[in-house]
């Protein structure tokens, strides 16, 4: 199996994880563009899943196998859904790169519009007010009863992302888009006053939790490689940058909200206004600065497509190059609602 060593894995496995018997069986689940994930099982069917950085040269703080562990471990603690943290491995010597294990947890990721067609329309509701609840929930952990409040620096968080996703878009950028450089001279003019201080995940959104599409549960909050410490109202406004208002088109590619039965984006603002108490008249700003940052992400995976880094010949590069436009043009757009 691509990126697993059978042998040293499965002996690890037996030696470090309860209950789980060998033989076992390695299979690859699909979707995402960096850390691998696998899904385990044992020769008595038990069903784990494991996760480690992707194949080749890259940058150990972006892929932290054991800061993602820390954090789930920290959270199963809270009332915000994680998978149970089983195990970690940071000898190299067993897989080539570190990795940790964690407890596989039912549920469908909602990563298009079709996939909404897996909830029923009152369902569709319920799972948008319970993602909602859910980053509540995660703004509203103490940081330090949980042992993470070394995670990171606290304050300055909009300050210290404005400053990293330009080096970024320095470094990956494949032509000169002016729209990037002014959103940021915008965006670094208008930097509002950080309300607090909480866990923000960094890509929080439907198709980055598992739902229960009977009830429209969500039933774990995934993928933490970007999350950090700082602003909460970052993690709403990039939800924002996803979400589709009924009869405002089909929507992102990646993300249910443009089917039918979903509310509007400004109704999920008020909840979780209603839910934190927290002050969203310049949500706008925090949108912005998502679209912002995505456009650079967007960039990046682009650059390294045409660069022939990913090993994949026939995806349609045009339309990643133009989610780069859209999305600094989307930025632009939102910033014109945000006050100098």
């Amino acid at each position: 199996m691509l990126g697993i060593d059978n042998v040293r894995v499965s002996r690890w496995l037996a030696d470090n994880i309860e209950k789980l018997e060998p033989p076992f069986e390695f299979f690859p689940i699909e979707g995402g563009r960096s850390n691998l994930t696998y899904r385990v099982v044992d020769s008595a069917g038990s069903t784990v899943v494991l996760r480690r950085p992707p194949l080749g040269h890259v940058l150990a703080t972006a892929h932290d196998m054991a800061r993602e562990h820390k954090i789930i471990s920290a959270l199963g603690k809270t009332a915000v859904p994680v998978p149970q943290a089983l195990g970690l491995c940071v000898d190299e010597s067993v897989n080539g790169a570190p990795f940790y294990v964690m407890s596989f947890v039912e549920g469908a990721v909602l990563d298009s519009p079709a996939s909404a067609e897996q909830l029923t329309v009152q369902a569709r509701l319920t799972a948008s007010e319970c993602l909602i609840d859910v980053l509540a929930e995660l703004h509203r952990v103490d940081i330090d009863a949980i042992g993470l409040g070394d995670l990171a620096k606290r304050s300055g968080y909009i300050e210290r992302q404005l400053k990293r996703w330009s080096t970024q878009w320095n470094q990956s950028k494949t032509r000169e888009f002016p729209a990037v450089e002014l959103a940021e001279q915008l965006l670094r003019s208008r930097i509002p006053e950080q309300q607090g201080v909480s866990i923000a995940h960094g890509d929080y959104r439907f198709g980055n939790c598992l739902t229960d599409v009977s009830n429209g549960q969500i039933t774990a909050v995934l993928d933490w490689e970007l999350c950090t410490l700082g602003d909460p109202l970052a993690d709403l406004g990039h939800l924002g940058v996803y979400w589709t208002d009924p009869g405002a088109g089909p929507g992102r590619h990646n993300d249910p909200t443009g089917a039918p039965g979903f509310p509007t984006y400004d109704e999920i603002v008020q909840r979780y206004a209603a839910r934190t108490g927290r002050d969203l008249s310049n949500i706008a700003y925090y949108r912005a600065f998502a679209a912002w940052r995505l456009a650079i992400v967007s960039e990046g995976v682009y650059a390294r497509y045409l660069h022939g880094a990913m090993g994949d010949n026939d995806l349609d590069l045009s339309a990643l190059k133009q989610g780069t436009e859209d999305l600094a043009t989307s930025a632009l757009e939102s910033l014109g609602g945000v006050a100098q």
